[in-house]
């Protein structure tokens, strides 16, 4: 630690424990976390504790206040000094207005920054640049229903009319049960503007008033576990004893939330887990935390709560009739991993967690010795008037990955591209056009 950088923190009201530790307030909380009921109920304390392990404390536990949805993750010095970190989890959106209002240090969310929030918190920062937008894992939105309701699979179609109010018997969609009953998490909730967003939104549909509202995903999945006419959606840890359907969007098949299609993004409902850092931060322990979570260690803790992590591993694809001769030809000799590259909004640069995964494929890629024509690109694309544009687009895409490798000494076996050929998301709408815009990375 610099002199510099000490002196800020002693005037901060900080003191430092050691020369390699992070420094401990004199007073309250180290480090205050609000947002997403998703990420807080057990994820973000499951980090918190790893990042008080790392460094060195002793006695950690969490002390429950009076308020629902509120922890207190505490560790001790070895000079019996407390260390406590705060995480309140009441809904992405609470997150940000708690940067806003300077009574979080971070925002824990389910869902991508509005631009509405950006806005609102431009004196903190670019709240989109790398360093603030960190991807800590990846989540599936799972469609529940009661174990005995017979219905396998569902098109995002059919789930906003369900949603909506308008499909409103169990026999109106093939399976059986008289009407249908609504569970939803609440206005606050991540989860419920991803599907918003992913479903209702896309086809101008809003939620039902009938539906039932719940702050808690353990809540709202042990309902609908308990009820034979009930369906729910909910973030992939919390399915419980309930009952998982397929899903499909536009032209892809219909997908179950299984971690490998959740992990390259290609379920229709997956969606990502952030953290939020105001880059003009003063707080060492926000920064460690983010660091912390994109770690091994971190990305361990993400699994085993339940999530799926960001580890890159290579995994074996079936072929099928509706894949085109030369991917079948691909999946049969060579290994797919388990990360997509995406590009940002309407720019041929890739995006924040796509720059973060580059790090993660250069280290597989090393590791296992394939840095010598033993990696092909596959591009994709979004459907366009003319296929030969979306060819040529597609193998652009994985050209700009195929850079990126190179600069690293990867030496490329092949590049290519496949066009709008196997969506895993409808072309109707901008969310699905960006997914079908990716690029696979495969070894041999």
């Amino acid at each position: 630690m610099t002199l510099r950088v000490l002196c800020v923190f002693l005037l901060s009201g900080w003191l430092s424990v050691s020369a390699a530790a992070l420094p401990i307030p004199e007073n309250g909380p180290a480090l205050r976390i609000q947002g997403s009921n998703t990420i807080g109920a057990e994820l973000g304390p499951a980090l918190v504790e790893g990042l008080l392990q790392e460094q060195g404390l002793l006695k950690i536990h969490r002390e429950t206040p009076d308020t629902a949805n509120e922890q207190r993750i505490v560790g001790q010095t070895a000079q019996g000094q407390r260390v406590i970190i705060e995480v309140a989890a009441h809904g992405s959106s609470t997150g940000f207005a708690a940067l806003k209002n300077a009574s979080a240090d971070l925002a824990a969310s389910s869902r991508e920054i509005k631009d509405s929030e950006l806005l609102a918190l431009q004196a903190l920062g670019d709240l989109k640049s790398p360093a603030a937008e960190q991807v800590i894992a990846i989540d599936g939105l799972a469609i529940i229903l009661n174990p005995a309701n017979p219905l396998e699979q569902l098109n995002t179609e059919q789930l906003a009319r369900i949603f909506a109010g308008e499909v409103k018997t169990w026999e109106e969609l093939g399976s059986r049960g008289g009407a249908i009953h609504l569970y939803a998490r609440d206005d606050q909730s991540g989860t419920y503007d991803t599907f918003k967003e992913l479903v209702l939104s896309r086809r101008g549909k809003s939620l039902s008033s009938a539906a039932k509202r719940f702050e808690s995903s353990e809540q709202l999945s042990d309902a609908v576990s308990a009820d034979p006419q009930g369906i729910g959606f909910i973030g992939l840890p919390y399915v419980r004893q309930a009952k998982a359907v397929a899903i499909a969007d536009g032209a892809s098949q219909a997908m179950l939330p299984l971690n490998s299609l959740i992990a390259t993004e290609d379920y229709p409902l997956s969606r990502r887990l952030f953290f939020y850092l105001p880059p003009d931060s003063r707080n060492p322990w926000a920064q460690a935390l983010a660091t912390f979570a994109q770690s091994p260690q971190g990305q361990a803790i993400v699994a085993t709560s339940g999530f799926v992590s960001q580890t890159v591993q290579a995994m074996s694809v079936t072929p099928n009739a509706l894949m085109p001769e030369g991917y079948q030809s691909l999946s049969r000799h060579a290994q797919r991993l388990t990360v997509n590259f995406r590009f940002a909004e309407g720019s041929a640069s890739l995006d924040n967690k796509s720059r973060q995964d580059l790090a993660r494929v250069l280290d597989y890629i090393k590791r296992n010795g394939k840095t010598e024509r033993a990696v092909t690109l596959v591009g994709f694309g979004d459907l366009k008037d003319d296929p030969a544009r979306a060819d040529l687009l597609s193998k652009l895409r994985a050209m700009a990955v195929r850079r990126e490798l190179v600069k690293n000494g990867v030496v490329m076996r092949e590049v290519r591209g496949f066009g709008a050929l196997m969506p895993v998301a409808t072309n109707s709408a901008d969310e699905g056009r960006i997914k079908n815009r990716r690029v696979e990375v495969w070894v041999y």
